[in-house]
């Protein structure tokens, strides 16, 4: 009892529900492990003891806990109080505000019974002082209600940066692509915004890991992306340094054309070989006093968190990119081995600043195209769940992460092993001491250039299911986040940015969840294959009976075909108006493969079925023929219009008669694209994340021809139309 009670206290779950009316317990063996990843003893009944003696000692003389949230216009989340109690808080500004405990609440005195009530929206610290003397301090964190609302309603190309190339390109999609597509699409088509997949740092190779969802650093983008003949020094390159350039970019060409005209793969590592050699080049010509000017002031903007991205990378290059294998001294990055190299590498880590910046400047640059183009919204950033364990975020902030856990999923009733993502979590002691500075400054460099933010798994704000490290997904736990105060983080970083947030919440959804984001404004994310009702009145909004599961990659997805006959397919009007609504994601086959059989020959290919191979096609027979029916009875899909195109155009039809704020239209899916971009449970048998999109017949499409494309332009006319 005193293990469990132990583990409550810290916000771990002795138990979950892989299905509704079935509960299974975690092992004591789990619950020590987790326990000591939060830094708590429970190997034996007398560290129980001494760790349950110490928490209530703890407990009882603490006045305040490290964070405190509060909503605009309402008073702090404060615990009890002793009458008497002096309060006060320094704002962001410097202003004081003080309140005392009155009857159980904090009361400003004559001139404001309220005072706590009415503090401006910011991190503020808040002091209290009991009549005994005890004091305590935290941080305040007073947010808006909810986030920002996305203008209107609108429509928008949901795409993978890396698959969308041009004939500029350097062997895969970049920023200068990125903006073209923006101000295109924008200006041509009405389109709202573009949604990316995670443009963040990836842990450098060979091989890079081409998964943009185990990142070394969510904090700072990938200088792979840029384009580098937008980088204003490229124009300033002369003799020797022109001509190795040029030589350079004819090599990425090479590149670009394997992938386009000869059925390549999207190679990242050589795209960033030739970067980072054109990128050097660059890098040695002079800025001058305005761009000198500029760069500082992104440096001082960013601070220590740029310096310490800069230094792993830095390092990475001289010791590999996984520090736990670096030397003992360089491992921590506050030690006196590390200062000194830090001194030593001046260079490189400038060079590596300068490269957070050029890509920096060319995001704000995409997003400016974006807005200049008429998009209410502009760029949609995405936010990864995690990071890769011995990247650079890890290194930089050890505290913030539990050593020797990952993230999962447990089993459940379509995948009996669980899920391990292999992504270490956050310790949510830890973000409340630091008053959640990690979350906020996370959030806030990648709202930097949003119009809005998707955060995949977007449940993980409230628990995720932590593995011990060397066990199975069977042996893990859920760990408790506070998700009030991750709630508020998010609502003011959105409120400063002016972004809308949308949340991934397909998969295990614990009771609650939804409508928690719901109120803040958080919209969610509806997949149209996954909007049925299951005849006992439960709506799934992406979710699926016995919560997640499947064969799934880390963003922990569930597979085609997991759906139930019983299922009834909602109606237009039944669906959600705060969400997203898609046909498909970058996980999911395109819609041209369901519609002909091609995504169950693929997976019976590779061996992925859990079934016979034919099961498994009259399954996904049976509910293509139930969608087709849906769209001829709602008028969508005329009498005889049963040909690819037609279809397609009539399952987007459907989604823009739902009332769904936003409407994401996959953009392979607009050039009949057969292809996933990611197929989960696959590693090597099948190339993830490196394919460029392209048409039925698998021929690349370029940035231009899909400009062109007639295909694509009779389904956005209709779009347009329905939207307007």
């Amino acid at each position: 009892m005193g293990r469990a009670r132990l583990a409550r206290l810290h916000g771990i779950a002795t138990s979950y529900e892989p299905a509704p009316g079935r509960t299974v317990h975690v092992s004591e063996d789990t619950v020590v492990a987790v326990l000591a990843a939060l830094g708590v003893d429970a190997s034996t009944p007398e560290a129980v003891r001494a760790a349950l003696a110490a928490h209530d000692e703890t407990a009882g003389s603490a006045l305040l806990p490290p964070t405190v949230t509060a909503r605009a216009g309402r008073p702090p989340r404060l615990p009890a109080l002793p009458d008497g109690t002096v309060l006060s808080v320094r704002t962001e500004d410097g202003a004081l505000v003080g309140a005392e405990v009155r009857d159980g609440a904090p009361h400003g005195g004559a001139r404001d019974p309220a005072a706590l009530a009415e503090l401006p929206l910011g991190v503020h610290e808040l002091h209290a002082t009991a009549p005994d003397g005890r004091t305590g301090r935290a941080r305040l964190i007073v947010a808006p209600g909810t986030v920002p609302a996305p203008p209107g309603r609108s429509h928008g190309f949901l795409v993978q940066l890396y698959s969308l190339l041009s004939r500029h390109s350097w062997g895969m999609g970049d920023l200068g692509d990125l903006a073209d597509l923006a101000a295109w699409s924008g200006r041509t088509l009405g389109t709202g915004f573009v949604q990316l997949n995670p443009l963040h740092a990836a842990v450098p190779g060979p091989p890079t890991d081409p998964s943009p969802y185990r990142p070394s650093s969510r904090r700072f983008p990938d200088p792979v992306h840029l384009r580098i003949e937008l980088i204003p020094e490229y124009a300033h390159l002369a003799g020797d340094a022109r001509a190795r350039a040029d030589e350079l970019a004819a090599r990425a060409g090479e590149l670009r054309d394997a992938v386009l005209d000869r059925g390549g793969l999207i190679d990242r590592d050589a795209v960033w070989d030739l970067k980072r050699r054109a990128l050097e080049l660059l890098c040695a010509v002079p800025l001058g006093p305005g761009r000198r000017a500029a760069y500082c002031d992104f440096l001082a903007e960013q601070g220590p968190a740029l310096d310490d991205h800069a230094t792993w990378c830095a390092l990475a290059e001289r010791h590999g990119p996984d520090w736990r294998c670096w030397p003992a001294g360089l491992r921590d990055p506050r030690s006196a081995e590390t200062a000194r190299v830090r001194h030593r590498l001046l260079d490189r880590i400038d060079f590596h600043c300068r490269l957070a910046w050029f890509t920096d400047q060319q995001l704000a640059a995409a997003q400016r195209a974006a807005r200049e183009a008429g998009m209410a919204v502009g760029l949609v950033h995405d936010l990864a769940v995690g990071v890769h364990p011995c990247g650079a975020d890890t290194w930089a902030r050890q505290d913030a992460f539990a050593a020797g856990m990952s993230v999962g999923a447990p089993p459940d009733a379509f995948n009996s092993r669980g899920q391990d993502w292999g992504l270490p979590p956050w310790r949510p002691d830890a973000l409340a001491a630091a008053g959640h500075a990690p979350y906020r400054e996370l959030l806030r460099g990648l709202l930097r250039h949003a119009g809005a933010l998707r955060i995949d798994h977007v449940m993980g704000l409230f628990r995720l299911w932590w593995i011990p490290e060397g066990r199975p997904p069977t042996d893990g736990a859920y760990v408790r986040y506070d998700g009030e105060a991750m709630l508020s983080v998010l609502a003011l970083e959105a409120h400063r940015a002016g972004a809308a947030v949308i949340g991934e919440d397909l998969g295990t959804v614990e009771p609650g969840v939804r409508e928690a984001l719901a109120e803040r404004g958080v919209l969610g994310t509806s997949v149209l294959w996954f909007e049925r009702d299951y005849g006992n009145g439960a709506r799934t909004d992406g979710d699926r009976p016995g919560d997640a599961g499947g064969t799934a990659d880390e963003d922990g997805r569930v597979p085609p075909g997991a759906v139930t006959e019983e299922a009834r397919i909602l109606a237009p009007d039944e669906w959600r108006a705060g969400c997203l609504a898609t046909v498909t994601t970058h996980d999911l086959p395109p819609t041209a493969a369901r519609l002909a059989g091609a995504d169950v020959a693929l997976r019976a290919r590779l061996g992925l079925l859990t079934g016979p191979p034919e099961q498994e096609r009259a399954r996904a027979g049976h509910e293509l023929r139930e969608w087709l029916g849906a769209l001829s009875h709602h008028g969508l899909l005329p009498e005889g219009a049963g040909d690819e195109e037609a279809v397609v155009r009539a399952v987007h039809r459907f989604l823009l008669r739902t009332p769904a704020r936003m409407v994401g239209i996959w953009l392979p899916d607009a050039v009949g694209d057969r292809r996933p971009q990611n197929l989960p449970g696959t590693w090597q048998e099948y190339p993830n994340w490196r394919l460029p999109i392209a048409g039925p017949d698998g021929r690349p499409h370029t940035l231009e021809e899909l400009a062109a494309s007639p295909r694509l332009h009779a389904l956005m006319r209709e779009v347009a139309e329905l939207v307007g």
